[in-house]
C-alpha cells in the first residue's frame, strides 16, 4: 500500500529541486562555483607567500610588503594547500599554506622598472623519493 503523498520521483531530485529556497546562500555558492578556478601549481615552481597572518615581521603594519620573498614549492597537499621552502626571516614559521594565500612569481618587467635590480633566487633541491632514486640507480 502507498502512502498518502508518496512521489514516484526520487528523493534526492525533490530536495535538489528545494535547495535555493531552503538556503539562499546555495545560490551564491554555485556563483562561485562557476567563476572559481583551481590553482595549477607544481612541485618546484616559484611562488610568493602572502604576509597577511604574518604579525612579527619587523616595521610598521601598512609599510609591509603584501607577498614577501620568491619561494620554491617543496610538495603539494592535495589542491588546497603547498608546502613551500622557507629561508632567511621565516625560516621559523610553519612551512605549508593554503592556496589562497599563495601567487605565482612573476618577472619584473625591464622595460617598466630598468632600475630594479633583481633579486637572487636561492632554489633549494628537490628531494626525490626512494622508489625514483632506485630506479636511477639500476
Amino acid at each position: 500500500m502507498l502512502e498518502k503523498g508518496w512521489n514516484s520521483r526520487l528523493p534526492t531530485d525533490t530536495l535538489r529541486k528545494d535547495l535555493i529556497k531552503i538556503h539562499p546562500k546555495a545560490s551564491s555558492f554555485n556563483k562561485w562555483d562557476k567563476s572559481h578556478k583551481v590553482p595549477d601549481f607544481k612541485v618546484g615552481d616559484l611562488v610568493q607567500v602572502s604576509t597577511f597572518n604574518f604579525n612579527d615581521i619587523k616595521g610598521l603594519n601598512k609599510l609591509k610588503d603584501s607577498y614577501v620573498e620568491d619561494f620554491v614549492i617543496v610538495a603539494l597537499h592535495g589542491t588546497n594547500a603547498a608546502q613551500v621552502g622557507l629561508n632567511g626571516e621565516l625560516q621559523n614559521k610553519h612551512p605549508t599554506f593554503p592556496v589562497s594565500l599563495i601567487n605565482p612569481y612573476q618577472q619584473a618587467d625591464k622595460e617598466l622598472f630598468p632600475l630594479r635590480n633583481p633579486t637572487p633566487l636561492t632554489v633549494p633541491p628537490v628531494e626525490q623519493s626512494e622508489d625514483k632514486k632506485d630506479k636511477e640507480s639500476h
